[in-house]
């Protein structure tokens, strides 16, 4: 599933090739949630900058608060406390400048490949500039043979493609991957991680992955943030950032990665053999 804003275009949002990747910046951001048995704190005090074009990877404990971090960002939900701030901008309500994809694909399944892909424009395009766009990103994702398919008639693999392409028809500044492949198999998660690799090169834009996998975020991501917190009940907060070393993409036999794979396994408390 995509979400993109739903606000009226303005004429730069228009024009879907203006907009250049963003930088993000969060400073004190918390958020907690009222419960039966009180407040329950999932982020406090996270600060983290993310340069434009750059891929940062967050990686923790199921319910440690990364998908929270996520809709703070693009303004689907608000912090109790501190400021992010996307391009020297506050974000005050859902943003335009970002689109996020999640695990499930959500494509309307009476629409077409081409059509679900459609539906990432910025309203107010115009149809040629649109239909262009859009024949564009089924070639940058490999589909353009499948455009008029419906969604049954596409693999898990390819359906993920279409809500990629789906949320790059908006030429996002930052773009929020929510486990965007943590329902593939194997193989095809291999084949898409380097499809991401391909994409960010041809479209450039700022990434921030959510994932739970330690070897895709190290094998994706020039940095990655490991959330989480020693008293949960106090809420998440950046533990460890790791700057990966080498140029993307990575030989994902490096011993480096290796090393840092064991770093960040240790930090999410599971039990290594060295």
């Amino acid at each position: 599933m995509i979400l993109t804003s739903t606000a009226p275009p303005t004429a730069e949002a228009v024009d879907v090739r203006r907009t250049h990747p963003a930088g993000v910046r969060l400073s004190g951001v918390s958020r907690s949630f009222p419960t039966p048995r009180g407040q329950h704190h999932v982020l406090t005090d996270v600060n983290l900058s993310i340069g434009p074009g750059e891929i940062v990877a967050l990686i923790g404990a199921s319910g440690c608060g990364k998908s929270t971090l996520l809709r703070e960002i693009c303004g689907l939900d608000r912090p109790d406390a501190g400021e992010i701030v996307i391009d020297d901008q506050p974000v005050r309500t859902v943003e335009a400048r970002c689109a996020v994809a999640f695990q499930e694909p959500r494509l309307l399944p009476w629409r077409t490949v081409r059509d679900n892909v459609h539906l990432g424009l910025p309203r107010g395009t115009g149809r040629v500039d649109g239909d262009d766009r859009v024949d564009e990103l089924l070639e940058l994702v490999g589909l353009t043979a499948a455009a008029e398919r419906r969604p049954r008639e596409v693999s898990g693999g390819m359906a993920q493609r279409v809500s990629l392409a789906r949320a790059l028809a908006r030429n996002p500044a930052v773009l929020l991957l929510d486990e965007p492949l943590g329902a593939l198999d194997a193989l095809t998660r291999l084949k898409m991680q380097d499809l991401l690799l391909e994409i960010h090169a041809a479209e450039p834009t700022t990434v921030v992955l959510v994932t739970h996998d330690v070897e895709e975020a190290l094998y994706l991501a020039d940095r990655v943030a490991l959330i989480g917190g020693a008293h949960r009940h106090r809420g998440s907060e950046v533990q460890t950032l790791i700057t990966v070393p080498g140029d993307r993409p990575r030989d994902r036999g490096d011993t480096t990665l290796a090393a840092l794979r064991l770093e960040l396994l240790q930090g999410l408390g599971v039990p290594t053999h060295h």
